[in-house]
């Protein structure tokens, strides 16, 4: 093979190399796309204290569908200083979750997926309060932060 056609042959396996490591995800490790929303329609379900001002629902929507094993909602502030904080919301999957690509917070029946204590229920959000849900999949694990708005009748809105 004379001398001009190894030099193109090498030129061309190399720009094929520098196009699978930076122009495909070969490489790259998989990441998932969370997106935290406010439904602004109506008051969250979740009972709640008299005391406490009721909260929009938070609903999260996802890139595309996951099998999820677990899925866990914490307060912000108290898992920056322990890791281990008490969640709020907690499920994880029995056998085999569903794939879906939106939940809602507290939702109460996510096919394939139980409340990781048995009869927990999920514990109301606060409005302002900074939150971190927790998600796992078999093969990803994804976070985001999150904040609750105060829920406003429709009355109240107006004025």
């Amino acid at each position: 093979m004379p001398t001009r056609d190894k030099i193109l042959l090498a030129c061309a396996l190399g720009l094929g190399v520098i196009y699978v490591i930076f122009f495909t995800d070969l490489f790259r490790k998989p990441t998932m796309q969370i997106i935290p929303q406010v439904r602004p329609d109506r008051a969250s379900a979740i009972p709640r204290p008299r005391d406490s001002a009721p909260v929009y629902p938070v609903s999260f929507r996802f890139n595309k569908r996951y099998e999820f094993k677990s899925i866990k909602v914490v307060n912000a502030a108290e898992h920056a200083t322990n890791r281990f904080a008490a969640p709020l919301w907690h499920v994880v999957s029995d056998s085999k979750s569903a794939p879906l690509n939106s939940i809602v917070y507290g939702a109460p029946k996510i096919p394939g997926m139980r409340t990781s204590v048995a009869r927990a229920k999920p514990q109301p959000l606060e409005a302002g309060v900074e939150y971190l849900l927790l998600l796992e999949t078999t093969k990803i694990k994804g976070q985001t932060n999150f904040t609750a708005k105060e829920f406003v009748p429709k009355g109240a809105r107006s004025r």
